[in-house]
């Protein structure tokens, strides 16, 4: 995060929560005086703990108050000519022509496989990459929901809500969490019209994540269960797609119920979830494992040490982590965040050699990631505030400017 940027954001996610300095500084347990330093820009950082506890006090998750790894090429138009496309794409002209039926070219299969690449490249966190994509799977999606076939439509339909939703989680990356609402509700309405039943709900649970970007925390834990009872009252837990997809909205609700406090009950639910894990490889499969919700053992796990070390559990966090095996269908995005919040865990532990050792294993995993990702820097901003440096910190701290 470039100087000043921090204490901008911390402003704004202040006053989003309607807080004063002071109400901000009591719920953090934090000086008043440091949050003034900081969004007067008279400081530029603080330590993690210190940032930990602010995010805590606004709501928000640690790397809302960080800022995101960017999702965009490091040139950083974010609202550059590609991502206006992708707008675009989301929410055509009104009043514009409407769509051509398919010509004899076109090939639902192919635009399947070119969205499922679109969901594999997303989860290896090229962004731009998808961006580039985006606008022509909209369209080529939107198309097929004008054929006069009606299985091809009903499938132009399935596709059109992948392609969206897949839209709406770039723009929560961009940070334009409305535009991601907006792609959203576009993708549920397709959904609907598509004849899969686990469709709106996988896109369900991509509104939920979009609402606690937003601090809707209520609102992502009620759709969420209200999803989840559903599918299990349709019978829908007896495949492998329908047990994926329950299971990513339960551990959407338990993330909301962290992130209101209630820490004990999110651990519970992530527990019965990660039971429930296991079953997965026993069911038939429905599809292209590309085009469901990440569910199983590994990513269950993941999230438990997530949450484990977000509040305030980091020996709990290590327990989960330690001997961890991932599967070989957990995304690469999600093996660089257990990384990340191992090394976070032994920073809070002050295990600076622990932190240092995961940091290096981060580094081999995905140094681009890495080096854009603000909690890897703060992280090793700490550890290089301390007296005595472990080996490994030098180089890591020179790799990331933190030394300059």
């Amino acid at each position: 995060m470039a100087n000043g940027d921090l204490g901008r954001t911390l402003r704004r996610l202040r006053r989003l929560a309607s807080l004063t300095q002071e109400e901000l500084a009591e719920r953090a347990g934090v000086s008043v005086d440091v949050i003034r330093q900081l969004e007067q820009g008279r400081k530029q950082s603080a330590r993690l703990p210190t940032l930990h506890a602010l995010a805590n006090g606004l709501g928000v998750e640690l790397t809302t108050l960080l800022g995101d790894p960017p999702a965009v090429a490091s040139s950083g138009e974010n609202d550059g000519p590609r991502f206006v496309a992708v707008r675009r794409a989301i929410m055509p002209a009104l009043g514009g022509a409407g769509p051509e039926p398919p010509g004899a070219e076109f090939s639902l299969d192919q635009l399947r496989e070119q969205i499922a690449a679109g969901w594999t490249r997303y989860h290896s966190a090229e962004f731009d990459t998808v961006m580039k994509a985006l606008p022509d799977l909209i369209a080529d999606a939107r198309t097929a929901t004008a054929s006069a076939d009606g299985e091809v439509r009903r499938a132009g339909f399935g596709a059109l809500g992948k392609a969206l939703q897949l839209a709406g989680h770039v723009a929560v990356r961009m940070g334009k969490t409305d535009l991601a609402l907006t792609s959203l509700e576009r993708a549920i309405d397709a959904a609907g019209k598509s004849g899969d039943p686990l469709l709106v709900p996988m896109i369900v649970n991509s509104t939920a994540w979009t609402y606690q970007r937003q601090g809707r925390l209520d609102d992502a834990s009620g759709i969420a269960l209200r999803h989840a009872d559903g599918l299990v009252g349709a019978g829908r837990l007896d495949t492998g797609d329908g047990l994926k997809v329950w299971g990513a909205l339960t551990m959407s609700a338990a993330t909301s119920a962290a992130r209101s406090g209630d820490y004990e009950r999110a651990a519970a639910m992530m527990e019965a979830a990660e039971k429930e894990a296991a079953r997965v490889v026993e069911l038939p499969d429905g599809g292209d494992n590309r085009m469901v919700s990440v569910f199983s053992p590994s990513s269950v796990r993941i999230e438990r040490v997530r949450l484990a070390v977000q509040y305030g559990h980091p020996q709990d966090a290590l327990a989960l982590a330690k001997g961890m095996r991932l599967s070989e269908d957990t995304p690469p995005s999600w093996r660089t965040w257990l990384l990340l919040d191992v090394a976070r865990a032994h920073t809070d532990l002050g295990d600076a050699v622990g932190a240092v050792k995961a940091l290096e294993s981060l580094r081999r995993v995905a140094p681009t990631w890495m080096q854009h990702h603000t909690l890897a820097v703060a992280i090793v901003r700490d550890l290089w505030t301390l007296p005595n440096h472990p080996a490994g910190l030098r180089s890591l701290a020179e790799f990331l400017g933190v030394c300059e």
